[in-house]
Order: structure tokens, then C-alpha cells, then sequence
């Protein structure tokens, strides 16, 4: 395989939020967590259903099954925890997935125009076309780190 050919392929898990099969660059998954109880408190960010505790850091949980338009499945297996870097700074998050989680290899596809804009890209898996989530999209949407004019514009 040249260069290219290896630099245009990458790793990818795939996961099942709700009804559907998702896939998110195995980069920035840091790990498979049990199902533990998600802390609810009062907040105004619908994108983040609480908070878990995990290995001694509070980390929000965010709805990606809304952000996607999927039905929200009780059959909750485990938490995908994700991580995030911007500058030096490190975040995690964490979205809950019901179904089995594979890891796979493949060439990120641009997506369709209708796609929401949590979804990054399209990866081809056998006779399959599973939408790549743009995780970054939906943890950015409920973080602190908005721009000032949308806080102000809330006010």
C-alpha cells in the first residue's frame, strides 16, 4: 500500500445509538465505561443529559440521540467516553450507547448535503453506509467555550 493509499485510511468504531449504527474515529474514543448512574442537575444546556463520575473526573454526558434525530433507547450497555483537545486543554465526554461496538477501517466519505451537522463524513463498511458523528460538533455545542456574542445574546 503507498503512502496515500495508507494516509486516506483510518480506524473507526462503530456503535449503536438509539436505532441507529454510528461510527466515530477510533482516535478519540479513551474508553468503554459500565452503565453507572448519570447525576442530573438543574442547567439550560440541552445537549448534556448530566454527568458521571469516572476515574475521579466529572465527565457530561451528552444526548447524542437527540442531535441525531434517533429514538433514545433505556437499554443503556455502557458509555462511550470520547475525548477532545483544544490548545493544551483536555476534555472528556461521554454518550451513551446501547448496542454492540465493532472497530473497523475505511476512507472517510464526504457526507450528503441533507446530513445534520453533527455528522462529519460517511464510511463505507461492506454493503453498508454508516454516517460518521462529528462528536467534536455536539460536545462544542454544550461546552463553555461558546463564543461571547451567543452568551450575550441569551441575556
Amino acid at each position: 500500500m503507498t503512502q496515500t493509499a495508507q494516509s486516506a485510511v483510518s480506524s473507526f468504531v462503530i456503535l449503536q445509538i438509539g436505532e441507529r449504527r454510528l461510527a466515530l474515529p477510533a482516535e478519540i474514543v479513551a474508553e468503554l465505561a459500565p452503565p453507572v448512574r448519570v447525576h442530573a442537575f438543574p442547567h439550560d444546556t440541552p445537549s448534556i443529559l448530566g454527568v458521571i463520575v469516572r476515574r475521579g473526573h466529572i465527565v457530561p454526558v451528552y444526548d447524542a440521540a437527540s442531535a441525531l434525530g434517533a429514538f433514545a433507547s433505556s437499554a443503556q450497555r455502557f458509555f462511550l467516553i470520547a475525548r477532545r483537545r483544544f490548545g493544551k486543554a483536555r476534555e472528556f465526554g461521554a454518550i451513551p450507547v446501547n448496542g454492540d461496538c465493532e472497530l473497523t477501517t475505511g476512507e472517510l466519505q464526504p457526507p450528503a448535503a441533507d446530513r445534520p451537522s453533527c455528522v462529519s463524513g460517511m464510511l463505507q463498511c461492506g454493503a453498508e453506509a454508516i454516517e460518521v458523528f462529528d462528536l467534536d460538533a455536539l460536545m462544542s455545542s454544550g461546552s463553555a467555550t461558546e463564543p461571547p456574542e451567543s452568551a450575550e445574546a441569551r441575556q
